[in-house]
C-alpha cells in the first residue's frame, strides 16, 4: 500500500514539474512521414519500447494513379500538418489536415509537382516549390499559401526545378536552391518578391540581386524513377546540383547541399559571400540543424549514409549507414536529443525511419513504413 502511494506521489510530482523534467528515456516522441509511393502518411512513435508505428492513413483522390504525397510540414502550434501532393492532372496541391483526428481541413491547388515546403513561425502561411518534374527545364516557382482558408496568395518565379524550401528563424526570408539553375533563391517574404540569388558552381561563386538566371543547359534532368539525387557527376563535372538550403541557428547564414559536387556549401547571408565549402557525403541531399545551432545534419543519397557535422569547426562527428537506399529527410526533436530521418527503400522495399541519438551519434532505432518515405517533421513529446 505505502509502495502504491509513493508511486503515484512520484507521478505528481512529474505531472507538476512538466515533461521539462522527464529524461529522453521516458518520453516518447512522435513524428509524420510522407510515402510517395503508396500515397501513406504514418505517425511514428519512439519511446521507452522503441520505434513503431502509431497508426497510419492514406491521401490523395486518384483511384487509379499514386497521388505522390512528397513533402509534410506541422505546423508550429501543432495543430495541423500539410502536405503537398505531388502529382495531379496536372497539377499538384497542398492539403491541410488537423493533427487531432487527421482529417482534411482544406486544400488548395498549386503549379506542377508540389515538393519541398516550409511553414512561417506564425503559422500563417506555407512556401511550397512548384518542382515541375516533367518536360522541358523551364522557371518554375514558389507558391505561398495563407494557411487559414487556403488560399494561393502569390506564385513566385524563380528557377527550373526548384528544391528545398526553408525559412529563416524569423521568417523574414525563405530559401530554395535551383537544382537545374545551380543557384541559391533568396526570397524576401514582406514583399513576396526574389530578393537576391547566388551562382553555386565551383570556381563562379557570385552573389547577386534581384531574380536568378538562366543556366539549365548545363545540366540534364533526373528521372522519376531513379529518383532526383541519385545519378553520379560525369567525369569533370564542377556543377553544384544543389537540392536543399538550411539556414543557420546562430550565424547569419545559410548552408547548401551540392548533391552534384558533394559538398556543403554555406554563404554569408549578410555580405552575400561563399564563406566555405565542406566536404560530405556522396550524393549529400537534404539538411537539417539543431535547435541550438551546433550540429548540421545531411543525408547522403549515393552512400546510404547521414551524416553529423560540428557548426563551428565543420568537422564530420559521425557518419552512419541506414539500412535502406536512397536516403531522404531529416527532422530533429525540440529537445535535440534525436534526429529522425527518411529512407525511401528501392524496388519491393519498404521506407525507413531511423532515429539517431544526438549525444551517442548512433542510431538507436528504425521502423518500416510504406514504400518511398520522403517528407518528414516532428509533432510532439509526450
Amino acid at each position: 500500500m505505502i509502495s502504491r502511494m509513493k508511486t503515484r506521489l512520484v507521478l505528481l510530482f512529474l505531472l507538476f514539474l512538466g515533461p521539462s523534467s522527464l529524461s529522453a528515456q521516458d518520453r516518447s516522441y512522435y513524428i509524420y512521414v510522407a510515402s510517395e509511393a503508396a500515397d501513406k502518411i504514418t505517425v511514428v512513435r519512439y519511446g521507452p519500447g522503441g520505434a513503431a508505428v502509431d497508426h497510419e492513413l492514406t491521401t490523395g483522390i486518384m483511384p487509379v494513379d499514386i497521388d505522390g504525397p512528397h513533402g509534410l510540414v506541422v505546423s508550429p502550434d501543432k495543430k495541423y500538418y500539410y502536405v503537398s501532393i505531388a502529382h495531379g492532372q496536372p497539377f499538384g496541391s497542398v492539403w491541410k489536415y488537423s493533427t487531432l483526428d487527421d482529417k482534411v481541413r482544406g486544400r488548395v491547388t498549386l503549379g506542377m509537382f508540389p515538393a519541398t515546403m516550409d511553414v512561417s513561425p506564425d503559422g500563417d502561411f506555407v512556401y511550397v516549390v512548384n518542382f515541375n518534374l516533367h518536360g522541358d527545364m523551364v522557371p518554375s516557382s514558389v507558391s505561398v499559401v495563407a494557411t487559414d482558408d487556403m488560399t494561393e496568395i502569390a506564385r513566385i518565379v524563380t528557377c527550373a526545378m526548384p528544391h528545398g524550401s526553408r525559412l529563416n528563424s524569423d521568417g523574414t526570408r525563405q530559401y530554395s536552391v535551383c537544382m537545374m539553375d545551380e543557384q541559391l533563391v533568396e526570397i524576401d517574404t514582406a514583399t513576396l518578391k526574389v530578393s537576391r540569388h547566388f551562382v553555386l558552381t565551383k570556381g563562379n561563386e557570385a552573389g547577386m540581386l534581384g531574380p536568378p538566371m538562366r543556366i539549365s543547359s548545363m545540366n540534364h534532368p533526373p528521372s522519376e524513377s531513379g529518383g532526383h539525387g541519385t545519378e553520379p557527376p560525369k567525369p569533370g563535372d564542377m556543377s553544384c546540383s544543389p537540392t536543399w538550403a538550411q539556414p543557420a541557428k546562430k550565424r547569419l547564414s545559410v548552408f547548401v547541399a551540392c548533391n552534384g559536387s558533394s559538398e556543403i556549401v554555406e554563404i554569408d547571408t549578410q555580405a552575400w559571400k561563399m564563406m566555405r565549402r565542406i566536404p560530405a557525403g556522396a550524393g549529400v541531399y537534404n539538411l537539417a540543424i539543431t535547435r541550438d545551432g551546433t550540429k548540421l545534419i545531411a543525408t547522403n543519397r549515393r552512400d546510404q549514409s547521414v551524416s553529423l557535422f560540428d557548426v563551428e569547426s565543420a568537422r564530420e562527428l559521425a557518419r552512419l549507414q541506414t539500412k535502406r537506399k536512397v536516403v531522404h529527410g531529416i527532422t530533429v526533436s525540440p529537445d535535440d536529443r534525436y534526429a529522425f530521418i527518411s529512407v525511401e527503400g528501392i524496388s519491393a522495399d519498404p521506407g525507413t525511419v531511423e532515429v539517431i541519438d544526438l549525444r551517442s551519434l548512433k542510431t538507436v532505432a528504425t521502423v518500416d513504413v510504406a514504400p518511398q518515405a520522403g517528407g518528414i517533421d516532428f509533432w510532439k513529446m509526450e
